[in-house]
This record gives C-alpha cells, sequence and structure tokens, in this order.
C-alpha cells in the first residue's frame, strides 16, 4: 500500500493558503487521467466519508470510515475508520489537506483492498483538479471517482440541470473542458454531482456509479454506508468524551 508519509500530513497545519495551492499544482501533475478500470474485473469498491464535530474546549475532531463492498452483491465485506483532532484550517478549495491525514490513517487498517473507491466530495470537479477523490487516489495510486451532493461555482459557472428522467445527465464544461457531471440518479430528487478522481474515465464513473445506486438512496451504496457509518462513530465519539468529562469532574 503507497501512502503518502504522514509527516507531510503533519507540516500541513503549518502552511499557508499559497503553499497549500502549489501543493495542489505539483501534485496535480501526477493525476492519471487514462482509464485503467476493466469493469468485468471489478469485485469490491470502497465508500469513503468524514464527520467532524468540536468539543467544549473549541478543538475539532473528525473520523473518517471507509466501507469496503462486493460491487455485484452489494455485501460489506469490510468497514474501518480512524479519529483524530483536526489541525488543518479550513480553506476553500483546499479541503483535502484537512481530510487527507485521517483518510490515509483509515486506509491503512484496510484489508480487503478495493478496486475502485469513491468519495462523498470532489475530484475533477475542482479550481485545480484537486478535490479529494483525485488528491487520494494520486496518493494511494488507486482509481478514485467523486460523488458530491452539492456543487460551488468554478470559475462562475453554472450547471444546466438535467432532465427529470432517471440516468438522466449534463456535463459540467468550463473553457472546453468537462470538469464533472451532474446526474439524476432518481426522479423527483436532487442529481449528485460526479467527477473522476484518478485513473478513471467519466463514462466507467457514470457505469459503476449507476450500478449501485438502490432505491433507498440516490447517492451510490458505498458512499451512503460510508455517510451513515460517520454519523454512528461521532456519536459514539461524543458519548466517550462527554461520559470522559463527568468522570473527571465526579467528586473523589
Amino acid at each position: 500500500m503507497t501512502c503518502l508519509p504522514l509527516m507531510r500530513a503533519e507540516r500541513n497545519s503549518k502552511m499557508t493558503e499559497q503553499e497549500y495551492i502549489n501543493e495542489q499544482i505539483k501534485l496535480s501533475a501526477q493525476n492519471q487521467l487514462d482509464n485503467t478500470v476493466i469493469l468485468p474485473q471489478v469485485h469490491s469498491v470502497a465508500g469513503v466519508d468524514l464527520a467532524y464535530w468540536k468539543e467544549e474546549d473549541g478543538q475539532e475532531y473528525a473520523v473518517c470510515c471507509i466501507v469496503v463492498i462486493d460491487y455485484h452483491t452489494k455485501a460489506v465485506l469490510e468497514s474501518v475508520s480512524h479519529a483524530d483532532i483536526i489541525n488543518v484550517p479550513y480553506i476553500p478549495g483546499c479541503l483535502a489537506f484537512r481530510e487527507i491525514p485521517l483518510f490515509l490513517q483509515a486506509y491503512e487498517k484496510v484489508t480487503v483492498l478495493p478496486d475502485v473507491l469513491f468519495f462523498d466530495g470532489n475530484g475533477y470537479l475542482h479550481p485545480r483538479h484537486m478535490g479529494l477523490a483525485t488528491h487520494a487516489g494520486i496518493l494511494i495510486q488507486k482509481p478514485t471517482v467523486g460523488i458530491a451532493k452539492s456543487y460551488h461555482r468554478i470559475a462562475g459557472a453554472d450547471f444546466v440541470m438535467p432532465a427529470n428522467v432517471e440516468r438522466a445527465y449534463t456535463d459540467i464544461e468550463i473553457n472546453g473542458e468537462c470538469y464533472g457531471r451532474v446526474l439524476r440518479t432518481h426522479v423527483n430528487v436532487k442529481p449528485v454531482f460526479l467527477s473522476v478522481g484518478n485513473a478513471v474515465d467519466i463514462e466507467t464513473a457514470m457505469q459503476m456509479t449507476n450500478h449501485m445506486i438502490t432505491k433507498e438512496s440516490h447517492v451510490p451504496v458505498p458512499t451512503r454506508l460510508a455517510d451513515l457509518m460517520t454519523h454512528e462513530k461521532r456519536k459514539v465519539m461524543i458519548q466517550k468524551e462527554l461520559i470522559e468529562e463527568k468522570a473527571e469532574s465526579a467528586p473523589r
């Protein structure tokens, strides 16, 4: 398993906004845009999501959850998580630097390595084509896909709402380049914003996404399961912290 050294992740909290941007530009040169995913050979996929919370002292925490499922049966094969302090400030366009350290720690725990990873967030659909899905895909050298529930304008470009028909879509094109795709997974439900991350093309990414949509959710099964797991883990962590605080304040 190839991961960026965590020493770099640790020093991210001391970087300036321009240094974050420079790091993205440098890393983006390693993004593999050619498709490497052969659908008949895809057996397992993973969903990745994070959830945040703050303690009473204002310290911010997050938990990253990864759920690996069988691509065909959609049965859960493995689920792992990692929670830690967040020291990197939120800077628009640089969100990945807050989440990559936790993702790498969680990914180190995965024993059933997925063929493709789906991230709750963007990939190529980013001002510098360096959303979380792309950033992570480059570091672990795996095919990745971004599935976002909202769109933040890039270079002032808006999107065209796809027809209210299942699997209808429109592309988000900026200066003649396709940054991502607006995909309607269910009738009368808001679309998702699909973008490639690393080592996969948009058509293959859309085929896999459509394959993993069920009646229960308008987002792919793996990211939905990862999302549900983050809420459960966050609740447990908060309750644990409250119990510890009560124990510390109790009369001795």
